[in-house]
């Protein structure tokens, strides 16, 4: 003990400038470190698995959007892509924009036999070699509304598809991915890390999340690995802007008159006004969000979770971290008042 009195007697008797050069010396080691890590984690998620032209990839919501650009995204690399559209419409459409390897199938994920019959023509494609990749891209929004606008139907609606839908289409799968010892992505979004508007859709995200964990350590000694995709704003089909406000319109003049005098028309008015602003904040650059896919079902060493978007990274994600009373102060400080607020 006496050693360590003196030792530090004799630190805080240094000169200034021998501390400042400890100081610098430490942040040095430091910077060095960082470096190196990323530097290793550069080189180890470069090493792409081989045979890729010979892999089946199964895509669900392929209509438009995300799915849609990854069909096409994969195809142009080489692999077997496996596109299930909700409409034929869609899937004409597609075929039409890539190969001939590139095959479609019609399914929504919210019907039992739907889900059973894609399944069943997958299996009939891959035959031994098993279905390399699933990508569980399918996903709604209804509208960007409080959680009292909306209707139990239209919140029902929303779970079907985002998460129930989820669940089914990759249990349905499954054995055939762990045939192949391959991949399953689930896209999320960053509102499924933290929550600040649009109520069940935010739920129905933290439940992939919650299912995609526990799927990972289930999964784990079957060699299959599972990537979840969390994108921010993005301007797609779902967050369209004359759609979306529209539906925002529909939730509000079909709530209850007692919902509609809590609130109060300047809420309403002001709430419209916030979500207009966000989506036209929306980015167009949906590469961001294909290109972490492709890495999670291509790389040797995919991650087990992807922030897709400048706004993902570095706002919503450091906000995750925060206090939770102070995250709540920064979500909601522009919020309007409503009319009978305490």
């Amino acid at each position: 003990m006496c050693k360590e009195v003196l030792s530090n007697l004799q630190d805080w008797t240094l000169p200034e400038q021998a501390r400042e050069g400890r100081t610098l010396t430490m942040w040095l080691y430091l910077v060095a470190f960082v470096g190196l890590y990323y530097l290793l984690r550069w080189y180890r998620e470069r090493q792409v698995v081989s045979d890729l032209r010979d892999k089946f990839v199964f895509i669900t919501g392929c209509d438009s959007g995300f799915g849609n650009l990854l069909a096409r995204q994969l195809d142009a690399r080489g692999l077997r892509v496996l596109a299930a559209c909700l409409t034929e419409k869609g899937a004409e459409q597609l075929r039409r924009q890539t190969s001939d390897r590139l095959e479609t199938v019609t399914l929504d994920v919210t019907k039992t036999e739907s889900i059973a019959t894609a399944t069943q023509w997958v299996k009939e494609h891959v035959g031994d070699r098993g279905l390399w990749g699933l990508v569980n891209n399918a996903g709604i929004i209804k509208s960007v509304s409080l959680c009292e606008w909306l209707s139990i139907d239209d919140s029902t609606d929303i779970l079907k598809v985002n998460l129930i839908g989820v669940i089914h289409v990759t249990l349905s799968m499954l054995p055939l991915v762990r045939r192949a010892r391959g991949r399953i992505v689930n896209v999320s979004s960053i509102l499924g890390r933290i929550a600040s508007f649009a109520g069940v859709y935010c739920v129905s995200k933290f439940g992939v999340e919650a299912f995609s964990d526990i799927l990972r350590r289930e999964l784990r000694h079957f060699g299959v690995k599972i990537s979840i995709v969390e994108p921010g704003y993005f301007r797609t089909g779902m967050t369209n802007l004359t759609q979306s406000l529209e539906g925002v319109k529909q939730n509000w003049e079909k709530a209850p008159k007692h919902i509609k005098e809590t609130y109060g028309q300047q809420y309403f008015d002001a709430f419209y006004n916030i979500i207009k602003e966000g989506l036209l904040t929306c980015s167009t650059n949906l590469n961001l969000v294909t290109d972490c896919m492709e890495h999670a079902l291509t790389s040797v060493h995919p991650r087990t979770r992807y922030s897709a978007g400048w706004d993902a990274k570095f706002f919503f994600i450091p906000l995750s971290y925060l206090p939770t009373s102070l995250a709540d102060y920064i979500l909601t400080r522009s919020w309007p008042k409503p009319a009978q607020a305490v």
